[in-house]
């Protein structure tokens, strides 16, 4: 601090050099960031996975497992079952098979008052049973949760997967060694039925209230330790696919992926990290491509907050949590069958069974290049690190210049007359600059923000009585806010002034509010704030104002294309592009603005239930840090000049 307020602070050769040479250091900067996070995907620049935890190890001991041919019968079972309930859940018959293995059985009922549209209520149940451990007093449990989807359902069935639980759990029942309750549960709708689950079970309410009613329970088991959530669409399986995201980027335990990994590894069972093998070429950049590609997969989906699988719902909870996919057996080769996949659940829950305190020795933050390669937090901060320096290099050079600039004025008062010196001292009295318009701004800045984060209930109620549905009324409410927020430097400007130091002052707070907002997202959403980086910071760095008028209008068309709403739209349908290359334009751009309208409202409706951050971090953080550069661009030099000439 001492350097920002000792007036002769600043004087130095090492100073000087970096006011004169910012620019270029700050564009080295930032290529050495983006090069050092890409070359991270390379084996020679991550480390292979590893136990931290050894008592996980029993569980690769020899299986036992052999009720694969009761979940043949489960299975087929359950299929003539769903046929009468093409829209439903049939409780009946999974009730009755968790209570013919004497396993304590129950049911949870949930509601949902539906946020937006007309405030409709949705009804769900869940269906569980505890295997009680026969060595403990039901202190700690684990979960195997498994969705259901029944055959209307848009999504693959998972009737395999509710077939070998339950032959699992009938394994189960008969072994003496769980320390551990075990927890079989079956949800409905998805996502929501886990929350649902999950809020009752710890009598907590993570969402707003009033709208996610987890409903009570009747019964319950220990302290959940770990969760294993099971996908399985056919019953000769291709290969696992591992799931770990969670909600807000939260991740499991590393030796929790590294058991699931190992485990399938043993059985023989053909798994997958985002449906991509590990990659093993003789040519170094095919490899690394190949690596690159599977790490920025793991960034996207991190990045948006939302879980991958019901696993994702857990992480909140310090309950760690994965998801196992199995896809059909396609083409020539050995599937995967009950019998593997029985095993891989048992060697699992053995190893969790054996754990005597929670995960806690291997990495919580981490990015996978490969199934069985990571990098860990300490190699993936520096780039991100480096990325923002630009922006505090760029706010300390702005400071130091106008330090020098208001050292070089002193001299010359000193050498004028006494008319001048009191002419001076009248322009000195009306262009002195105060921080509290400075401070006024930004805190109406993100008063605008709080506005539009608290909105969208009051966007969805007035689009209604003009007939709009919810997601044209969220999309035409955002909308039009945008357009009014553009107006807003025609009052912020008057209001900080247009000298050269109150632009300097504004300039450096918006370069220093995002620099902090990008790093204390990486805390949480490492994947959110580098993506964020890579696209803000260089934009950021470049709103300065100019007295080139052209440039300033390029300046302002970029910026425009930044704000959180047109970003949306532009990442939108360029995702639409790669899912669907072979359409037309004019399909591509009709599917793309109406995943545009439903991203909206998922994101919304995210944050009101599940607590996702996406939303409010977009409108209640960044978009107060668009609104600093875009008072900056308008508070321009040659706006002054002009000003200066129709006063004279």
């Amino acid at each position: 601090m001492g350097l920002l307020t000792d007036p002769g602070a600043g004087h130095g050769r090492l100073t000087q050099l970096l006011v004169t040479y910012h620019n270029k250091l700050i564009i080295l900067l930032y290529i050495g960031g983006v090069l050092w996070f890409m070359i991270l995907a390379h084996k020679h620049f991550n480390a292979g996975t590893y136990f931290s935890e050894n008592a996980l190890l029993p569980g690769l001991v020899k299986g036992e497992f052999d009720e694969d041919a009761i979940a043949k019968v489960y299975q087929s079972e359950l299929l003539d079952e769903a046929a009468k309930y093409p829209n439903g859940v049939p409780y009946s018959w999974l009730i009755a098979k968790f209570r013919q293995l004497n396993l304590d059985t129950y049911t949870h009922n949930f509601t949902l008052t539906y946020p937006l549209g007309l405030g409709n209520k949705f009804t769900g149940k869940n269906v569980y049973a505890i295997l009680r451990a026969p060595r403990s007093s039901s202190t700690e449990a684990l979960v195997l949760s498994v969705p259901y989807r029944p055959p209307s359902s848009v999504n693959p069935g998972t009737a395999p997967s509710i077939a070998i639980m339950l032959a699992v759990a009938k394994f189960f029942r008969r072994q003496k060694y769980w320390a551990k309750d075990v927890i079989f549960l079956v949800t409905e709708h998805e996502q929501l039925g886990v929350q649902a689950w999950l809020e009752a079970y710890h009598k907590v309410t993570c969402g707003r209230s009033g709208v996610l009613d987890h409903g009570d329970m009747m019964g319950r088991g220990g302290a959940i330790q770990a969760a294993i959530n099971l996908e399985l669409h056919a019953e000769k399986i291709g290969h696992i696919d591992v799931k770990i995201e969670g909600l807000n980027g939260q991740l499991p335990n590393l030796d929790l992926v590294n058991l699931v990994h190992r485990m399938c590894s043993k059985e023989g069972v053909k798994h997958t990290f985002k449906n991509r093998e590990s990659g093993n070429y003789r040519d170094w950049y095919r490899e690394w491509l190949h690596s690159f590609k599977t790490l920025m997969a793991m960034v996207a989906t991190q990045a948006s907050g939302v879980p991958n699988g019901n696993h994702g719902l857990f992480h909140r909870f310090g309950i760690e949590a994965v998801t196992l996919e199995g896809f059909e057996k396609k083409g020539k080769g050995s599937p995967a069958l009950y019998f593997q996949v029985g095993r891989v659940l048992e060697g699992l829950f053995r190893s969790l069974n054996n754990l005597l305190e929670r995960f806690h020795q291997s990495y919580f933050f981490y990015l996978l290049p490969a199934a069985d390669r990571f990098i860990s937090i300490g190699m993936y901060m520096p780039p991100l690190g480096l990325i923002c320096a630009g922006l505090v290099i760029k706010a300390f050079a702005l400071w130091l210049k106008m330090q020098e600039d208001s050292t070089k004025k002193q001299p010359a008062e000193n050498e004028d007359t006494e008319e001048d010196k009191s002419k001076l001292s009248n322009q000195d009295s009306t262009n002195n600059f105060s921080l509290v318009p400075v401070g006024v701004t930004v805190l109406a800045a993100h008063s605008v923000s709080i506005v539009m984060l608290s909105s969208p209930q009051k966007l969805n109620a007035l689009g209604l009585k003009f007939g709009l549905s919810t997601p044209l009324a969220l999309y035409a409410g955002y909308f039009i806010m945008t357009l009014l927020m553009s107006i807003l430097p025609l009052f912020a400007c008057r209001h900080i002034g247009r000298t050269v130091e109150s632009r300097s002052i504004f300039n450096i707070v918006a370069l220093l509010e995002l620099a902090t907002i990008l790093l204390c997202t990486s805390m949480q959403n490492f994947s959110l704030a580098l993506l964020s980086a890579v696209v803000y910071v260089p934009s950021g760095l470049l709103m300065v104002p100019t007295q080139n008028r052209i440039l300033t209008i390029l300046q302002k068309i970029l910026w425009v294309f930044l704000h959180p709403l047109w970003l949306l739209i532009i990442v939108v349908l360029f995702h639409t592009t790669l899912t669907f290359p072979d359409e037309s334009v004019l399909v591509l751009s009709e599917m793309g603005m109406r995943a545009v309208l439903k991203a909206l409202v998922f994101a919304v409706v995210d944050s009101y239930i599940y607590a996702n951050w996406l939303f409010p971090v977009a409108t209640a953080i960044l978009l107060p840090n668009w609104i600093l550069f875009w008072i900056v661009l308008h508070n321009s030099p040659y706006q002054e000049k002009k000003e200066e000439k129709n006063e004279d």
